[in-house]
């Protein structure tokens, strides 16, 4: 374990011996404010840009420009494929095979895509199980789901709820099914919980899911990029993710999908179809009868949009280039730092409630002292020039990314905390 102490030397020291240093220095980083640096810890809101983002998005207008619609085939990364550049990286950070992702619309439109292929109800099995704490774009997909099939929310959505202390245990998940299993049609769960930053243990739900005849789907929004994932071992049925969080892909950029590998073959009757879900091999003989592509790319169904494509792609290389198992070995020593200063320094005002071996980048804080404005701590947080976000009711989420996070960083936040606090205190 790393000795940590509450000075900045300390920092110092650890961005000195961090191997991964380097590549802060490939991301733009907000401007300075009223003379402070910016501390920005909001990579799982949205993660900063990478700076060869732009040279690629400019390459994509270069080809526009100068081939017009040739660059569909003539492109220096032509346009007709060019969602399999994200083939690689996107299986190599969820733990599955190529064939078993996609770069393709957004997250909610993904979950919609997939609920419709995996959320048959019948007679019997009609309900869906998701946490009660959702994000509430989940929470929507799942009601309208039910709606659009004719069941009531009311009666067929059923919550799994975290304990008093806000978090979710799988042994309430495998009580749930006990009771109702055999009425459960699908399960839809998170990976990271959004508020808490609690990493779910994924290989113990995907497996209560399984037993009970579920068909399970995971929300990987607050993980790809952030935990280490085994998608394939785990064995979901599907997950789908955002890119602009951890993955640095821009703000609305475009998600992504997991079909396991025993979904992947059929004529197509069981899900939406677009054109762009059918064999390319055939693709353009513009025939009215489906052929599907190979993999999990048959669930596309338009061309993707190659400028919010682009961003996401280049930073998949970035990944690629640092090495995922080295990026998540200093998250930890991160987190285990920012605890540490936390507990140093502010002991009686913050309580963290993300739990400590079950969490990634995030970091959920609540301020304790009932005399203080906790919304006014985060607001002058944010003068300061130290920017997380902030969740109702009463968290302030940070997140020290290891790409783009130095300990120095970590340090300051501190430090910036404790004005915010002492400005909270006076006011």
């Amino acid at each position: 374990m790393t000795d940590f102490d509450t000075t900045r030397d300390c920092a110092l020291a650890l961005d000195r011996k961090d191997s991964l240093a380097a590549f802060r220095g490939q991301f733009n980083i907000p401007d300075d404010r009223d003379g402070r640096r910016s501390i920005y810890v909001c990579g799982n809101s949205l993660g900063l840009q990478p700076k060869v983002a732009v040279e690629t998005v400019t390459e994509v207008l270069a080809d526009w420009a100068q081939l017009g619609v040739e660059g569909h085939f003539k492109a220096n990364k032509p346009w007709v494929k060019y969602q399999k550049n994200a083939a690689t990286g996107f299986a190599s950070l969820v733990g599955a095979d190529e064939l078993e992702v996609v770069a393709m619309n957004t997250l909610t439109v993904n979950l919609h895509v997939l609920m419709a292929t995996f959320y048959r109800p019948d007679v019997k099995r009609r309900k869906i199980v998701i946490e009660s704490t959702a994000f509430p774009s989940d929470y929507f997909a799942v009601q309208s789901q039910l709606l659009l099939h004719g069941q009531d929310p009311a009666e067929c959505l059923v919550e799994w709820k975290p304990r008093e202390d806000e978090l979710l245990y799988t042994e309430d998940l495998q009580k749930i099914l006990d009771e109702q299993g055999d009425e459960v049609a699908l399960l839809l769960l998170p990976s990271v919980q959004y508020y808490t930053g609690q990493v779910i243990d994924m290989a113990e739900a995907c497996r209560i899911g399984r037993d009970a005849g579920c068909v399970v789907g995971l929300d990987l929004a607050h993980a790809i990029g952030n935990v280490p994932l085994s998608l394939h071992d785990w064995g979901p049925d599907f997950a789908a993710w955002c890119t602009y969080k951890y993955l640095n892909g821009g703000p609305g950029s475009v998600g992504g999908a997991f079909v396991h590998e025993r979904h992947l073959d059929g004529d197509g009757s069981n899900q939406l179809t677009g054109w762009w879900g059918h064999d390319i091999k055939t693709r353009f003989k513009m025939a009215h009868h489906f052929e599907p592509a190979v993999g999990a790319e048959r669930w596309q169904l338009s061309n993707p949009p190659i400028l919010a494509l682009a961003p996401v792609v280049s930073s998949l290389d970035v990944f690629a280039e640092a090495g995922f198992d080295k990026l998540v070995e200093k998250s930890r020593t991160q987190s285990a730092y920012l605890r540490y200063l936390l507990a140093e320094n502010f002991a009686d005002q913050v309580r963290i409630i993300t739990p400590g071996k079950d969490s990634g980048c995030q970091l959920s804080l609540v301020i304790t002292d009932s005399q203080m404005n906790a919304r006014g701590v985060f607001r002058a947080l944010e003068q300061l020039n130290a920017i997380g976000d902030w969740r109702e009711p009463n968290v302030i989420r940070v997140a020290p990314v290891p790409l783009y996070n130095s300990f120095e960083d970590i340090y300051e936040l501190s430090e910036r905390l404790r004005e915010a606090i002492e400005a909270n205190e006076q006011a």
